[in-house]
């Protein structure tokens, strides 16, 4: 977050001079957490119209709304990567979740594995953990992040042309390396794939086995690290 400035992720349009509505829980943090009042300014970003300076025009407990000002940063193309990992435990589930959006993937698919520790989410709370950490990384956009999906149907229906790294605890196959193109990671559970499915994601013709490095890492260590392996690249130049 820039200074003491406060990014807010709306679904609004975003333009010069638009009255934008926020949600409850934005009104209750800028009146009665922030102590922010009408007049004080704010930054707006919705995932689709960049990044904007905005000024709070009426705030109360439970409703306020912004008057957009100047674009600071337009939006940007994010790398188009996608993590699909084993349904952790909630707390490194939600870990995930943050980690993950902090990294810039652009879609969160839980799976249901046959060693899985959960088998049921909370979509909301884990899409507003997403948008917080967007907010607080200054991100532009927040990941979709969908319902859990088994093994067996993730692979039945995956897309052509996506390239899906499935990390190995093994560490028999080359380290994760950046890709350009249309991108996926997916990590098994504590206690990794077991026999069955380790077949059956290799037989799938969009898989590439990639090791995270020298050791066994937890499950949710794994996913972070991969990410950090395959969405590293070098900074765009000034």
């Amino acid at each position: 977050m820039s200074g003491s400035s406060i990014r807010l992720f709306v679904a609004g349009d975003l333009a010069a001079g638009a009255a934008v509505p926020g949600s409850e829980a934005q009104a209750h943090y800028l009146a009665n957490v922030m102590r922010r009042s009408v007049g004080d300014a704010v930054i707006l970003f919705n995932g689709r119209d960049g990044e904007w300076a905005a000024r709070i025009v009426s705030v109360s407990r439970k409703a306020v709304m912004f008057e957009v000002g100047v674009l600071l940063r337009g939006q940007a193309a994010e790398p188009d990567c996608w993590l699909c990992f084993a349904l952790l435990k909630r707390n490194k589930t939600d870990m995930v979740v943050e980690k993950a959006t902090e990294l810039g993937v652009s879609r969160i698919l839980p799976v249901l594995t046959a060693r899985t520790q959960a088998d049921h989410v909370n979509l909301e709370r884990l899409r507003a953990i997403a948008v917080e950490a967007a907010e607080q990384c200054e991100r532009l956009a927040v990941p979709e992040i969908v319902s859990p999906v088994t093994l067996p149907a993730l692979l039945a229906g995956w897309p052509a042309g996506r390239r899906l790294f499935m990390a190995d605890e093994r560490r028999t196959a080359k380290v994760a390396r950046f890709s350009s193109g249309p991108a996926s990671l997916l990590v098994g559970p504590e206690g990794g794939f077991t026999e069955a499915e380790v077949a059956a994601i290799r037989a799938n013709q969009h898989v590439t086995i990639v090791s995270l490095g020298a050791r066994i890492l937890r499950a949710e260590t794994a996913a972070i690290a991969g990410l950090a392996l395959l969405l590293a690249s070098d900074p765009p130049e000034e």
